[in-house]
């Protein structure tokens, strides 16, 4: 049966139970003042970098915290200044000998608003009659009392990552206690302000509330629930850096007529320098890449073999033809370390576009790692792979000196990272765990020993020794760190039962 069917098998399919019952009710009868509610907190721009912000959104959550009745509920800031806190608070349950602590972040991708869909703006959240990408249409704000319907999308920035996440683990307590349904066990919230910046102080306010943030596991609420719309308990993720990479051509812009085939230029030369990095297959060609993997036990393997392929579904309403990956699967390729261009830029191009030579051209990469992999040694092995390209690597801009002794020149400037994260899928909580989110759906739950997406889990094991286990709620084509990024409602009212069970694990 593999250990997936067994932890099906003891979660079992049996009707909502009364608990599960009355948080539906409550969810049914308060949907409006939710949302509401909801669409206030994403009013408030939570871009990674807008410290301002970010700290009107932490205290409008610490407001919605003290509101439901948390008690202790307070800023946990880093000794580094100028840094988002992290919110936090509990409830105290007697005679409960386990405490869970459910984690979500608050900040959000950049913003281009003029990329965003006509009608659409960031930080204004807006409805949709289905996705806008599937034919939706935009809808006015509900008045008071309006059904709701679940296949509805709501467009903000982070309405789905992870604003959903703060959401939907807030609103599970004030069902529970709405619904007079105790937890089970103790309940501790945090929710972090710098995840999206690559969480660079999350280990600081970590080490310095050790005691605080004792637990017998986190409830990581973040990412999308499986593409086949069924419930999803992912036992690790990948870490992740960034580098920025720039490439040197001439010391001002040149004549591309009187100075072409002659002056180097720095667009064509980081192009291959980008295309050297892979193969056709799109496996990652610097060495060493993939060396350090610890490869996934046989449970794992198992694990990954039950997850639905619905490959050839996506790569349809994705519109390309060929995957990369050479005849594997997507879930094998998430259990695999990867390298991705986020984005590339040099001169201009449409309307602003110009006959020069760009002095500079300019990328940044996305290296997501596996268990086994060192943020560090992996940029280490890049730094590698450029310098067997011929390529002086440098941290700092180039001297006129250096300009005139190496012909290829890159500067290389990393952003922070961390590693990768996995829990063992056997453990008893976990086994519970499962048992929970599977007792409100009836479809069985996908289990995935690692999410494509990253998440600093590693900062928990290394400064806590923590167990963490990630239940996400939002739908899988919300367009996260993208434009129209968007949430379906029915995804939200999920993601509070789900919460809501395993605050009362069993």
């Amino acid at each position: 049966m593999g250990l997936l069917g067994s932890l099906l098998l003891l979660a079992g399919f049996a009707a909502p139970d009364s608990a599960l019952q009355k948080v539906r009710q409550f969810r049914q009868s308060h949907e409006n003042q939710l949302l509401a509610e909801y669409m206030q907190l994403l009013v408030i721009p939570n871009v990674a970098v807008d410290t301002a912000n970010l700290r009107q959104t932490a205290n409008f959550i610490a407001d919605m915290m003290r509101r439901r009745g948390i008690s202790g509920v307070q800023l946990l800031r880093a000794p580094t200044a100028g840094v988002a806190p992290a919110v936090y608070g509990e409830v105290r349950t007697p005679g409960a000998k386990r405490t869970l602590i459910f984690y979500a972040h608050y900040d959000g991708q950049p913003v281009n608003p003029k990329q965003w869909a006509a009608g659409l703006s960031p930080f204004q959240p807006t409805l949709a009659s289905a996705s806008l990408a599937k034919g939706g249409q935009l809808l006015p704000a509900p008045q008071p009392g309006t059904a709701l319907n679940p296949e509805w999308r709501l467009y903000a920035r982070g309405s789905s990552d992870d604003k959903a996440g703060v959401m939907s683990i807030l609103s599970a307590y004030q069902a529970l206690q709405a619904s007079k349904l105790k937890p089970t066990v103790n309940l501790k919230f945090f929710f972090e302000g710098e995840e999206e910046a690559g969480s660079p102080h999350l280990s600081e306010i970590l080490g310095n509330n050790k005691s605080l943030l004792q637990s017998d596991l986190w409830v990581i609420c973040d990412g999308p629930v499986h593409q086949s719309g069924r419930k999803q308990v992912v036992f690790g993720a990948r870490g992740d850096v960034n580098v920025e990479l720039t490439v040197y051509g001439p010391k001002r812009p040149l004549h591309s007529g009187h100075y072409g085939n002659w002056a180097p230029n720095p667009a064509m030369t980081l192009a291959q320098l980008l295309a050297s990095m892979k193969d056709s297959t799109g496996r990652v060609t610097v060495a060493g890449f993939y060396d350090d993997v610890v490869p996934l036990t046989a449970a794992e393997q198992q694990a990954v073999r039950n997850v639905p392929n619905l490959d050839t579904t996506i790569r349809e309403e994705l519109g390309f033809v060929r995957p990369d990956g050479g005849g594997q699967t997507l879930n094998e390729l998430i259990n695999q370390p990867s390298l991705n261009i986020n984005g590339l830029q040099s001169a201009n191009v449409g309307a602003q576009a110009a006959n020069v030579i760009p002095t500079t051209a300019t990328a940044v990469l996305d290296l997501r790692l596996v268990l086994g992999n060192d943020y560090q040694k992996q940029i280490q092995k890049v730094v590698r792979h450029m310098q067997r390209q011929g390529f002086f690597v440098t941290a700092n801009e180039p001297t006129d000196a250096e300009r005139l002794r190496y012909p290829r020149i890159v500067r290389l400037v990393p952003k922070a990272g961390y590693n990768a994260q996995r829990t063992p899928m056997d453990l008893p909580i976990a086994r519970s765990i499962v048992a929970a989110v599977q007792s409100t759906t009836n479809q069985p739950v996908v289990a995935l020993p690692t999410s494509g997406g990253s998440l600093p889990l590693y900062a928990f094991k290394e400064q806590l020794n923590a167990t963490t286990i990630t239940v996400p709620v939002a739908n899988y084509d919300n367009n996260q760190h993208a434009e129209n990024e968007n949430l379906r409602l029915g995804n939200l009212w999920d993601g509070l039962e789900t919460m809501a069970a395993i605050m009362r694990l069993k």
